[in-house]
């Protein structure tokens, strides 16, 4: 059986959407919690693939949470062994640094539900699936486009949405896998952070049950596309 390691930052930020995808297609998932269980023991060249899940820290805050840097240390191994990783919201963001491009704050929060603006690559590759269609957004931070990556996606306050590198390389700074059971969870995880930004969590709710199933069916689609083109 192939093997997916998903390194987690809170608990109910998990593969969502892409988990059955996964299992169909063969991988027994395994989680490791950042933060508690001690990265430096994960073989970052072992799995068959690597995902790096989001959560609510910023990619540049070693000196706040320590363990980021044995984190990005991983990341930085797991992309220079051309195996397959995929990274999610913080993911992408501590994939983009450990490329050498900057991760900041960006101009404003975006979450919620937006559509995605797809360049002509984003198009041609597994993110058509979420063509002009509402994903869910939760990030403050923005990251530059690493050198030699591709830029899939943008939206009005970020330009720089997903990327990929070469087909075993793709990082989304929104959330592809969202939309399926467990947003309640995200609800209260975060809910300081919606009162903060004056959201309302009725609202986000109602949301998500009306784009949340179909973007999750629009989830599963862009990961099966591309678990299929690893070969």
């Amino acid at each position: 059986m192939k093997q997916a390691v998903a390194i987690r930052h809170v608990y109910f930020e998990d593969l969502g959407a892409f988990a059955p995808v996964l299992e169909a297609e063969g991988y027994g998932i395994r989680y490791v919690d950042a933060g508690y269980d001690d990265l430096s023991t994960v073989d970052p060249v072992a799995p068959d693939l690597l995902v790096i899940l989001g959560g609510p820290i910023g990619a540049y805050e070693e000196d706040r949470y320590p363990f980021l840097q044995t984190e990005l240390e991983l990341i930085d191994r797991r992309l220079a062994s051309g195996k397959p990783i995929l990274g999610l919201c913080l993911g992408a963001q501590l994939m983009a640094r450990a490329m050498g491009a900057e991760v900041r704050p960006g101009p404003a929060k975006e979450i919620g539900w937006g559509a995605l603006m797809l360049t002509d690559a984003g198009k041609a590759g597994p993110l058509r699936h979420l063509a002009a269609e509402p994903v869910m957004h939760w990030h403050g931070d923005m990251f530059d486009l690493p050198e030699g990556a591709e830029r899939l996606a943008a939206t009005e306050l970020c330009p720089n949405q997903a990327f990929s590198k070469g087909p075993v390389v793709l990082a989304c700074q929104f959330h592809p896998e969202a939309g399926g059971p467990g947003f309640e969870r995200w609800l209260i995880g975060h809910a300081a952070e919606i009162a903060a930004v004056g959201l309302s969590p009725n609202v986000l709710r109602r949301e998500t049950e009306a784009y949340g199933p179909a973007a999750a069916e629009r989830g599963r689609k862009m990961i099966a596309e591309w678990l299929e083109s690893l070969g």
